[in-house]
């Protein structure tokens, strides 16, 4: 796993290595050889165009076009001011040696100057703002971001693309679109959720030093970036002495008369997932919607209201059905009413692995007032639990229906302050979003990003079906819990790019990654068993 520190971490870490002997020197000099490095591995690079900011950033950045010189590369700086102006001592310092290496500069040129400069470069290097940097460019900056965003350029942002929150993923106004990111030290939030997914590119960490693994460990890192080869402890192992019983049990609570479908999905993707038997728990009038779209799939029928939501005459026959699972899911296009409110009560009670989705959620959040935090004890218990909120979900779970968490950083805190009230390691929290975190009582661990493809009705239900056929076939607990959490996000996201090569990047529905499931499947396990280096 790559460890994720916040960008305060980060400086921590890098105080702490001058105290062992790496000055602040030295590590401008290794990030901006770290930098050059990754320009030439961009290959056919004979001219580069550095654009140079007055912080440690653009320190970077002048020792980068250095390097490339002394490696013959044509590369100039462009900076905002001459280089004798820079008021940073060590800025101003590589800047000098940089100039009487030979490498040209011109300052403060007009768009139409960076314009001809972008056209004859084969790689402009970003170095104009650093991780430091909050709000909105200033000129220059905004110009030179606008103008190279506007060129086609080959870009390398050096340690965050300018422009972007390395903290939040925001980027209030512009920020550079990077082909490679060169990151310092650790992988930071920002540049893994919100706008950084697309802004950044491919992202290259530089330690910069032996001694950082060890002091990034020490900061206790705010979440994890999972690889493949991590998930070989979750999955099920292979094994062709088995049946349909022993591959896991599921029930899957879900549905109304209103949303039939999220029910059939949720149903259908966790057999996709693996899981050897899946029963599906509607209100009645849905029973023949679901038996329609579900041969292999037994659907029972439980009391219903009025409007075809679920009644709490069914309670007593739904926990007799879950005490014969091996995990349930509950909440899928359930809608929310005093019922659906006693069902998510009366399950949380039952000693059966749970996950919550969708309206489950919302009932959590009315049975809390919504402050789940404020009431551990409703889901203290000794089976696995797994909540599976978006953002907007989460804010209703927290309190803040309004202003629901709004990056990556500020979800892991709500989700963290939810999972640390209840204290126990039978507690999950998958925060979804466009970077999602898995988050545990003792570590958040991101998966990969699924693709565009998964922003589509229903994606949701599918992804909770996996979840809770993983948890059934698995059994995980304690801090595998959320690594298998983890891995259900994991096999979501390939099926969503399977069924994007099948129907196209915006023409997928939530039943064509479902079907693909178990391709995706097959596709991480393959992945993550595959000797280093033979998996591109």
């Amino acid at each position: 796993m790559q460890p994720i520190l916040n960008v305060e971490d980060v400086r921590r870490v890098e105080q702490a290595l001058t105290r062992e002997g790496v000055s602040i020197s030295e590590l401008m000099h290794r990030a901006g050889a770290a930098a050059a490095q990754e320009v030439l591995r961009m290959g056919e690079v004979g001219r580069v165009v550095v654009l140079a900011g007055t912080g440690n950033n653009g320190g970077d950045g002048w020792v980068a076009a250095e390097e490339l010189v002394a490696a013959g590369v044509k590369a100039t700086v462009v900076s905002p001011i001459p280089p004798e102006n820079i008021k940073g001592d060590l800025a101003k310092m590589v800047a000098a040696s940089a100039v009487s290496a030979g490498v040209p500069v011109v300052v403060g040129p007009p768009r139409s100057t960076l314009e001809e400069l972008f056209a004859q470069a084969d790689v402009v290097l970003d170095a104009m703002l650093g991780t430091g940097f909050r709000g909105s460019p200033a000129a220059p900056y905004d110009i030179w971001i606008d103008t190279l965003n506007m060129s086609g350029a080959r870009v390398v942002a050096v340690d965050v693309p300018s422009g972007l929150s390395a903290q939040t993923g925001h980027a209030p106004t512009s920020c550079v679109y990077a082909d490679v990111t060169v990151t310092m030290i650790a992988l930071k939030p920002g540049l893994l959720a919100d706008e950084g997914r697309d802004a950044c590119g491919a992202i290259v960490v530089a330690p910069l030093a032996e001694q950082a693994s060890r002091l990034v460990l020490d900061e206790d890192p705010v979440a994890w970036r999972a690889e493949l080869t991590d998930y070989l402890q979750v999955m099920a192992p292979p094994s062709s002495a088995v049946d349909k019983y022993s591959r896991g049990s599921v029930l899957v609570v879900a549905g109304s008369a209103r949303f039939p479908g999220a029910a059939v999905l949720a149903a259908r993707a966790a057999a996709r997932a693996g899981a050897g038997y899946v029963t599906l728990a509607v209100p009645e009038p849905v029973v023949p919607i679901a038996q329609a779209h579900l041969v292999e799939v037994p659907v029972v029928g439980l009391p219903a209201e009025e409007g075809g939501t679920f009644s709490q005459d069914g309670l007593d026959e739904l926990e007799r059905l879950a005490e014969r699972a091996d995990a349930v899911l509950v909440g899928p296009g359930m809608q929310v009413t005093s019922s659906t409110v006693a069902v998510c009560s009366r399950l949380l009670a039952v000693d059966v692995p749970l996950v919550m989705d969708a309206d489950a959620l919302n009932c959590l959040a009315r049975l809390t007032s919504n402050r789940l935090d404020n009431f551990p004890e409703l889901i203290r218990r000794t089976s696995q639990l797994v909540l599976t909120p978006h953002r907007r979900e989460l804010g209703r779970l927290m309190g803040l229906p309004d202003a629901p968490p709004d990056s990556l950083t500020s979800a892991l805190e709500a989700a963290r302050r939810i999972v640390w009230a209840d204290g126990g390691s039978e507690l999950a929290i998958v925060a979804k979003g466009n970077a999602t975190a898995c988050v545990g009582v003792n570590a958040a661990i991101l998966p990969k990003p699924g693709p565009a493809s998964l922003a589509t009705a229903g994606s949701g239900d599918v992804l909770a079906g996996i979840m809770a056929a993983q948890l059934a076939r698995t059994g995980a607990e304690g801090d595998a819990l959320p690594l298998m959490c983890a891995y259900a996000c994991e096999v979501h996201g390939y099926a969503g790019s399977i069924a994007a090569e099948r129907f196209g990047s915006t023409g997928v529905m939530a039943s064509d990654i479902a079907d693909v499931v178990g391709i995706a499947a097959d596709v991480v396990e393959e992945h993550a068993s595959a000797p280093a280096g033979e998996v591109a």
